[in-house]
């Protein structure tokens, strides 16, 4: 089994701008260095528009607002910058709409890494979350949603999507200290370094069992 960690919309005009998506950011700098220890792919993908609203849906209010922030969401501006520390090894993904599979080549990266299953993070869980997952799903990805790595401008609606509809819809919903995709490395080396022990302390016990 081979883990993407796909965290979303954590960039530096959502971040500064919502109260509610600052919240994850604690729980997601702890949890992205133990993910890339553990050797899971870390994907940041951030959402901006065209400053020439070329790729803006007509009649689209909510799009429309996007575009008026300006800064805020324009591709290239210091508000879409992810609001983490990036690896080199990590993968960025620029996106227009609310899914990170959405007319990227994210799926084709997760093919070519060999990638099989998905832990979500970030904002909105009622948008970039559950439109990720859902399309994560669809491309038969085993799929985890990280409940304390994902906010929502509507709590309620946060926890009815982690309550009620994600596990309706199979996934696994965890907490950012719980996920077993990126165990600390000394759980990971525990069973092993336990069976080494056995190993050599059966190694010094002689053929007829004794002591001596």
């Amino acid at each position: 089994m081979t883990t993407a960690l796909i965290i979303g919309d954590i960039q530096q005009g959502i971040t500064s701008g919502y109260p509610f998506a600052r919240r994850v950011v604690p729980q997601l700098s702890e949890l992205v260095p133990r993910a890339r220890a553990a050797g899971v792919l870390i994907v940041f993908v951030h959402f901006a528009v065209r400053g020439n609203g070329a790729d803006l849906p007509p009649d689209n209010a909510l799009f429309k607002t996007f575009h008026e922030a300006g800064d805020t969401f324009h591709e290239g501006s210091a508000g879409t910058e992810i609001a983490l520390p990036v690896a080199d090894e990590d993968v960025v993904v620029l996106k227009r709409r609310a899914s990170a599979f959405a007319g990227t080549d994210l799926d084709l990266v997760l093919r070519a890494r060999g990638v099989d299953t998905v832990a979500v993070a970030g904002v909105a869980t009622s948008a970039m979350v559950a439109a990720t997952c859902y399309d994560a799903a669809d491309r038969d990805y085993r799929v985890t949603v990280l409940r304390d790595g994902c906010a929502d401008g509507d709590t309620a609606i946060h926890d009815f999507f982690m309550d009620a509809v994600f596990p309706t819809r199979g996934f696994e919903v965890a907490s950012c200290s719980d996920w077993h995709g990126a165990a600390p490395l000394t759980e990971r080396l525990r069973p092993e370094d336990d069976r080494e022990s056995d190993q050599h302390t059966e190694s010094q016990q002689p053929a007829d069992g004794s002591e001596d």
